[in-house]
């Protein structure tokens, strides 16, 4: 058959679009997530599922309302900072692995998500000698990157095809580590003793990058932790405490942010090293703290009008926190507008403000080095914070 000359330029265009379109899925073909609720995109709902447990309150209405109409595990009333991830370039959203694990193959660039909500860094074994049982799953980093090498085979097949798979990957660490601090102060470990954890999750973060490291990943993001002084849950435990000191600016606990930034300090100092070390490995730290500091700050500035430290939703008090009076409980009330709220049900944030996050990271200056520098691909906009039905494991 003869081509018209005419037609060639078209033709020329047609191929290059098309390439173009299956390049402009991103900087990477694929996104791998380690990590806790912050991450989870219903790993524990499939294991507490697989198990016949008891679920955990997450895995009902009113979380996913505002974007699934449904709860698909995930700790929010939407979309994670993963899933703004995934949509910026171009991927579908990442799929949990319990989800996935006993369906062979997956799908080529769709990645896999092995994070677990109310994971930890440091194992089971240690919380449990210092008195403090993990009341949602034993599935710390450490187990994590296990489940990860030993789906390898199925993920990719060959070791070549395995570390090309990994060296094109976007990494994402977490966050982790915040559950290792949560869990001792909701036993009731003073902050004091827990400082003395935080060298030994910093230790085991490093572990694991530079495990991935040898197996060849070459872009990793590994976030800080957050603000938990203007958590409400924090803000409900330690309401009334003498020791407390209320910033009057935010709200939130003084101490208890300066905690968080000692662990974040720590991090940064670790993650240059590993830079020293691996000068061709792209090790990007995420600035979670100061992404959310911005809302806590000027609430109103990111349209939320209801505040930043008063949960949408929960069972009540002061900040509409209460250990007794889970989201989801019979007894607990949803704010009906939760877009205007910062913060979701005491411990987790809303997708709104989960987007402020990603937008600051991703495409601001919260990242060192800056990630939109790194990715110089087509970087698709997410979709705007609104409803849109969608099937989740």
């Amino acid at each position: 058959m003869m081509i018209s000359p005419t037609f060639l330029p078209i033709l020329s265009l047609l191929m290059l679009l098309a390439t173009y379109t299956m390049n402009a899925n991103g900087c990477y073909t694929s996104i791998i997530s380690f990590g806790d609720s912050l991450a989870d995109t219903g790993n524990l709902k499939q294991l507490t599922t697989r198990s016949n447990s008891r679920p955990p309150h997450f895995m009902f209405p009113p979380y996913g309302e505002t974007y699934f109409h449904k709860a698909t595990g995930r700790c929010s009333n939407g979309r994670l900072i993963i899933d703004f991830i995934a949509e910026s370039l171009g991927m579908p959203l990442i799929p949990p692995y319990e989800g996935v694990k006993t369906n062979g193959m997956l799908e080529k660039g769709q990645g896999v998500n092995f994070a677990v909500a109310g994971a930890t860094a440091l194992d089971s074994a240690f919380h449990e000698a210092q008195g403090v049982i993990n009341p949602y799953t034993n599935a710390s980093l450490g187990v994590q990157l296990e489940w990860f090498k030993d789906s390898l085979p199925s993920i990719c097949g060959t070791p070549s095809d395995c570390r090309h798979l990994i060296k094109n990957s976007l990494i994402l660490m977490g966050e982790i580590g915040g559950n290792d601090y949560n869990h001792a102060v909701i036993a009731g470990k003073p902050i004091d003793e827990l400082k003395s954890y935080v060298p030994l999750v910093i230790n085991t973060i490093v572990s694991a990058i530079n495990e991935l490291i040898e197996l060849g990943a070459e872009t990793l993001v590994i976030p800080g932790n957050l603000p938990i002084g203007c958590s409400a849950a924090y803000l409900t435990i330690y309401y009334g405490s003498d020791w407390v000191r209320h910033d009057n600016t935010t709200g939130c606990i003084i101490e208890l942010n300066k905690f968080a930034e000692y662990h974040n300090e720590l991090l940064q100092t670790a993650l240059n090293q590993i830079r020293e070390i691996n000068p061709n490995v792209n090790i990007i730290y995420a600035d979670y703290y100061n992404a959310a500091m911005q809302f806590f700050q000027s609430p109103q500035k990111y349209g939320f009008t209801n505040g930043a430290l008063r949960a949408c939703c929960g069972g009540g008090g002061p900040y509409n926190y209460n250990e007794d009076v889970a989201c989801a409980d019979p007894l607990a009330t949803t704010c009906v507008d939760p877009e205007t709220y910062a913060n979701w049900d005491g411990l987790h944030l809303t997708e709104a403000a989960y987007n402020v996050i990603y937008t600051s990271l991703f495409k601001g200056t919260y990242t060192t080095p800056q990630f939109n520098s790194l990715c110089n691909k087509l970087i698709v906009q997410p979709s705007d914070v609104s409803s849109r039905s969608f099937e989740s494991f």
